[in-house]
């Protein structure tokens, strides 16, 4: 038997229109990830349903409009997130913090050339800031549309208009997939464009065109194969690799004691999405063995949760990744399986 709840909040015509979303989209998802109901009555909402989801439910309400004063326009992907951290939260002990949304997103880096803001989306991501904030070099690890590339820009270009830092550089492994370099057509700069559109895409958004290739022709930014960084020293940069799950140890090593004085370093990577030959070992595999433990290395593990792109691209990553762990569990299994039989022959 079920203890009934019910919460009872005051919101003001602003926050309702906000929380609720157009036509009702938002507080029906609340409705139905919880199995609550959902009433208005003279500026009053009342939030029926079992006691947990309905006190759950006022929560994640709370913590929605707390975004609304902030000035922040409630998405779909934020109350998503909202209802993902009440989940987590069942059972603890400690106090709900209903400003957490908020507090995360006014952790402002800066503003795209369009006005809008560049801040973390989920708790996953505010510590990936704050863990580059801290340390010379992190890793940033996890699946597609988690941010760890943007972000990186954004605190790249952040220190380097503060003149924290006196260039940038973006570099990502150039591996061939499926065509030879060689036979594509154009000069050298042509064929590897394609590999680093990516963060030409983001420079762009952030900083500009003409600002990018201003200070692009001034060698203030640079965007390169990690190939053109070997035999150089970097001081005062702030330098990004990314697709690092493509680079092998030997060019992991290479990039990594490319550091000099006054530089900062960003590694990102998504283990699941190698190309690289079948057989060959990552680089950022050996890497995060190698350097474990080391002062000033951070490495920040974002997940399915902190996926930020449209909904639907959250729920494909965390299949992805609720297939990729029963294949890995069979295939222990069988190889757990071959081993006894091999006993029992002897």
């Amino acid at each position: 038997m079920t203890n009934e709840g019910r919460k009872r909040l005051v919101l003001t015509a602003e926050q309702m229109r906000n929380v609720f979303g157009m036509n009702d989209k938002h507080i029906r998802k609340i409705e139905d990830k919880l199995g609550v109901t959902v009433t208005v009555r003279d500026g009053e909402i009342v939030i029926r349903g079992e006691e947990e989801a309905a006190e759950s439910a006022g929560i994640i309400i709370k913590r929605l409009c707390a975004l609304s004063e902030k000035g922040e326009d409630v998405e779909e992907q934020a109350v998503d997130y909202a209802i993902s951290i009440g989940e987590e939260e069942k059972g603890s002990k400690e106090p709900a913090d209903s400003n957490l949304l908020a507090d995360m997103k006014s952790d402002l880096i800066c503003h795209t050339i369009t006005g809008k803001p560049i801040a973390p989306k989920t708790l996953g991501q505010k510590k990936y800031v704050d863990a580059i904030r801290d340390h010379m070099i992190t890793f940033g690890l996890g699946p597609a549309g988690t941010g760890k590339t943007y972000l990186a820009m954004a605190m790249a270009i952040t220190a380097f208009q503060r003149e924290e830092v006196s260039r940038i550089i973006l570099t990502r492994p150039a591996i061939e997939a499926g065509e030879k370099l060689g036979f594509l057509p154009g000069d050298l700069q042509s064929k590897v464009d394609p590999y680093l559109r990516p963060l030409y895409d983001a420079l762009y958004q952030i900083m500009g065109a003409e600002r990018f290739n201003a200070n692009m022709e001034k060698g203030l930014i640079e965007v390169a194969p990690l190939a053109y960084m070997r035999g150089r020293t970097l001081d005062s940069a702030y330098i990004i690799l990314d697709e690092a799950q493509n680079t092998t140890p030997a060019q992991m090593k290479m990039f990594l004691t490319r550091i000099g004085f006054g530089s900062k370093v960003i590694v990102t990577g998504d283990a699941s999405q190698k190309d690289l030959a079948p057989g060959s070992q990552s680089g950022l595999d050996v890497a995060q063995a190698v350097l474990r433990g080391i002062d000033d290395i951070a490495v920040c593990n974002l997940t399915s949760k902190d996926v930020v792109r449209h909904p639907l691209v959250q729920k494909i990553v965390k299949a992805y990744e609720d297939y990729e762990k029963k294949e890995a569990a069979r295939s222990q299994r069988h190889k757990n399986n071959d081993r006894k039989k091999g006993r029992l022959r002897i």
